[in-house]
């Protein structure tokens, strides 16, 4: 992943310590080591830990969780304050920016480590050939089990599907309310802000003006920390579109070529916009894009927008363009869908939910689903 500066150079958060603390500049290189080394010997049962909160069991390392715990509670902006310049405490701020929570709010610190911590420990993927392919896996997968899968076929009421011990939904807790019946069982729900994407086909690359972008599969845009907080503050708290949105953008052709015919390339970005918001965000994305790649608009054969209202109606979870499924402001990410040890259990014995609204949240991760697959179990086992 690359960040872009409006000076032409770049930090970047590659799989090496060592790359990315040197990117950040001699002041901050040791104190960026100082933050992530400790946690990498552990990641992988650190992430198991952090992925399976709220906890019903003890943790595999509760002492890393603790730790971990103590660097990440706080809000992104004391965990900024660990570094002197910019280029660190920017892309720390894009990082927290992915699940569109202002700065300042609780264990806003935890998000940027968890993704910096993935991107060393994992790498950020791209599914070859495109992400429709993990859906075929996956229902590939399913059918071989057995299972069907109907689809154009709205689920309005409980009655609607045949009987079964226990009914898994992968909806947001507003509709699974309205099918089953729950009232006002998640009356506390909160949406956060929705997005703005766009879709292009490009005749060439996205003429960056810094090299590092140029490979990257993601590119955050933000010119330094205060304004990506002011973008995110804009949509999420004033009501408003910012005149300088951070953008999210991936450039999957530059690591998969077959995602577009020989020469050309694939590209997307998006920037965030208060709920249900149905303006138009174009040319501020790309009043953005061109301070970073002068000559992109040049490079554009076909662009495809989608706001709120086209994002909702493509994905009933996302509510309001709400891509998260939920507001992740305050502890609400880790006390989703209501705080309870049992998040994935509804009033109804037998109606469970699994969507992004459930810990740990929104991400290509599908661990909301294996918790709430085993949550059904131990719920099977007792009756």
């Amino acid at each position: 992943m690359a960040h872009p500066f409006p000076d032409g150079t770049a930090a970047v958060l590659a799989r090496s310590v060592a790359e990315t603390a040197a990117s950040f500049g001699p002041r901050d290189a040791g104190a960026y080591r100082r933050l992530v080394e400790p946690f990498l010997p552990r990641w992988d049962t650190l992430a198991r830990d952090f992925m399976s909160l709220p906890l019903t069991a003890l943790p595999r390392d509760p002492v890393t969780l603790a730790r971990f715990g103590l660097a990440g509670l706080p809000p992104a902006t004391w965990l900024m304050r660990r570094f002197h310049d910019e280029r660190a405490k920017t892309l720390l701020a894009g990082l927290v920016a992915h699940v569109m929570s202002p700065l300042n709010g609780l264990a806003t610190g935890a998000i940027g480590l968890v993704f910096a911590l993935a991107a060393h420990a994992r790498g950020w993927p791209l599914a070859r050939g495109g992400s429709q392919v993990i859906s075929d896996a996956l229902a590939g997968y399913l059918t071989e089990l057995g299972g069907a899968i109907h689809t154009d076929y709205e689920v309005k009421r409980l009655d609607d599907l045949p009987p079964a011990r226990a009914y898994v939904f992968d909806t947001s807790p507003t509709a699974l309310a309205r099918i089953a019946g729950l009232g006002r069982y998640y009356a506390g729900y909160r949406y956060g802000p929705g997005v703005f994407k766009i879709d292009y086909a490009l005749d060439g690359p996205v003429p960056w003006t810094a090299e590092a972008p140029r490979v990257a599969g993601t590119v955050q845009i933000g010119a330094d920390s205060a304004e990506i907080g002011a973008a995110l503050n804009a949509a999420a708290r004033e009501g408003r579109a910012p005149d300088r949105p951070f953008l999210i953008t991936v450039q999957p052709s530059v690591v998969d070529p077959s995602r577009a015919p020989a020469g050309r390339h694939v590209f997307w970005a998006y920037g965030h916009v208060p709920n249900g918001w149905t303006g138009d965000l174009t040319d501020a994305v790309e009043r953005q894009l061109e301070r970073y790649a002068p000559g992109f608009r040049d490079r554009v054969l076909a662009r495809a927008t989608a706001g709120p209202p086209e994002l909702a109606a493509r994905d009933a979870n996302y509510v309001g363009g709400d891509i998260a499924t939920g507001s992740v402001a305050g502890l609400r990410l880790l006390l989703r869908p209501r705080p309870t040890l049992f998040p994935y259990h509804t009033r109804h014995p037998a109606v469970f939910i699994c969507s992004s609204a459930t810990p740990p949240g929104p991400g290509v991760h599908g661990m909301s689903g294996h918790n709430a697959a085993k949550a059904v179990w131990r719920r099977l086992r007792q009756t």
